[in-house]
């Protein structure tokens, strides 16, 4: 996908369950509201395992907000475009600097031992933190408490995108729903799974094992927590998972050899109308703050011949 065109996402057909009244009142610093207070309300609305990449990634903390931003990956391209819109808080899902750990990562794998390559990737680390303290953005990373919230967090944001209520679930438990659905075969739900996420620019889906199983129920989890052995446990007819928590020589082999149907959709796919839930939610909580939705959808554009 072409990041410099954002998609457009249509919001309709997505009902979020959500309890403002329980989470923590916007602290107010003077009269302002800034980086640090929001950051709080954030960790607030859900208990996560400590220590939690959900924090202020960079930036200044006690920056007053003119305007927030959400998207799930804080792309360049993405940064400057809310920059352009005059967001100077970006609150995002994945990484800013290429690690899960960001700029606290010192010992993951390509930043081992010196390499070319890591040299590439720090070079470019580097200017992206300089070019985002030039401009005094500050952003904000809600991952953990986004994967867990109930109601309207990641898993439960993308059943809503593929047509299902929260009332539809049969099965669940942290980070995993099992839905029940109109039975058919296992390609035709594929079908209807493509189609449903059409519309994050996913321009079709992966599909393995026996197209004729009968599927009464589909299973799903969060983001890279979406492994069919580590959810088998919930009994799904039919797994969603993404193509960066399978193998070829694992997950999808076992699909094949054993029929057990198993469709495959990208990461920026599944955690679309998430980030969605999020800034709707802000919307409806920061009642003198403006919040700016960048759509993203799926990561890579397809090519044919």
């Amino acid at each position: 996908m072409n990041r410099r065109k954002f998609i457009q996402l249509s919001g309709s057909g997505m009902a979020l369950s959500m309890a403002p009244s329980q989470f923590l009142k916007f602290p107010q610093v003077k009269g302002k509201m800034t980086a640090a207070a929001l950051n709080e309300y954030l960790r607030s609305i859900v208990e996560v395992n400590e220590p939690s990449v959900d924090r202020v990634i960079i930036g200044d903390p006690a920056t007053e907000i003119k305007k927030v931003g959400t998207a799930w990956m804080p792309y360049w391209e993405t940064l400057k475009e809310a920059h352009a819109q005059g967001v100077n808080v970006l609150v995002v899902h994945e990484p800013t600097f290429y690690t899960h750990w960001d700029l606290e990562a010192e010992n993951t794998d390509w930043l081992a031992a010196p390499s070319p390559g890591r040299d590439n990737y720090l070079k470019i680390r580097d200017d992206k933190k300089k070019w985002i303290e030039d401009q005094g953005m500050v952003i904000i990373r809600c991952h953990d408490v986004l994967d867990k919230v109930k109601g309207w967090g990641i898993p439960f944001a993308l059943g809503q995108a593929l047509g299902f209520t929260n009332e539809d679930i049969i099965r669940s438990r942290d980070y995993y729903n099992v839905y029940k659905t109109k039975p058919g075969k296992a390609i035709d739900i594929a079908r209807r799974v493509a189609k449903s996420l059409s519309v994050a620019n996913q321009p079709g889906v992966a599909f393995y094992g026996d197209e004729n199983y009968r599927v009464e129920t589909i299973g799903l989890g969060t983001g890279t927590i979406c492994d069919p052995l580590k959810f088998a446990d919930l009994q799904p007819d039919i797994y969603i998972s993404i193509e960066d928590s399978v193998r070829t020589w694992i997950q999808t082999y076992y699909a094949t050899d054993s029929g057990k149907p198993l469709i495959v959709i990208n990461h920026g796919t599944s955690e679309e109308f998430g980030t969605r839930s999020l800034s709707q939610h802000l919307n409806e909580n920061l009642k003198d703050i403006e919040v700016i939705h960048f759509p993203e959808g799926c990561t890579y554009r397809w090519v044919t011949v």
